[in-house]
């Protein structure tokens, strides 16, 4: 699938011009993430054990698997072929980081994409772990609600590492990424 640019390049005196902006974000992609950012936020704010926190739980594991269908057939930045990398592609790329030289991706950046991948299954975890506290055979059991507890921690964790990502990338590469997030437009 091509990049959906919003300008046609234009040939001036034989080479080509860059389009300004490049649409990277599909809908679905921005939809999925503020919903998940807004469910993730109201769940660490009000008390645990409310109806609608369960509710909510359940809706963000819905959002999950909708996030991971997306990944095998939805746009090109949205599929996982696109930016999931392997340990040495994802080490070589905080390595870049560190020394201040990372290259700038279009789509997720192999570090981005590793923590996509670890944000989808903490998520999952945490409301998989919530909704096993909710049934028959673990209702009331200690274990369960410690493990619910600290995946829900180190999920925060992860949101904490991600939102200081988002940052540190839109520092070093000038652009800024919560706006692209938003509009689903970068700068080639």
């Amino acid at each position: 699938m091509s990049v959906q640019v919003t300008h046609r390049p234009t040939q001036v005196a034989g080479s080509t011009t860059l389009p300004a902006i490049i649409r990277v974000w599909d809908p679905l992609v921005r939809v999925f993430h503020w919903s998940l950012v807004s469910g993730m936020a109201y769940e660490f704010v009000f008390e645990p054990g409310a109806i609608i926190h369960n509710t909510l739980g359940q809706a963000l594991l819905g959002l999950v698997a909708v996030r991971i269908v997306w990944g095998f057939i939805g746009s090109r930045h949205a599929r996982f072929s696109d930016f999931v990398r392997g340990p040495r592609a994802v080490l070589g790329y905080v390595r870049d980081i560190v020394t201040g030289h990372p290259r700038r991706y279009l789509g997720h950046n192999p570090a981005g994409g590793a923590m996509v991948l670890a944000l989808l299954l903490a998520v999952a975890f945490t409301a998989g772990s919530g909704w096993l506290m909710t049934t028959d055979a673990l209702w009331g059991e200690e274990w369960i609600e410690e493990l619910h507890e600290a995946a829900a921690w180190s999920t925060l964790a992860l949101i904490g590492a991600h939102v200081a990502g988002v940052i540190l990338a839109s520092l070093q590469h000038r652009e800024n990424l919560v706006r692209a997030m938003f509009t689903g437009r970068k700068s080639p």
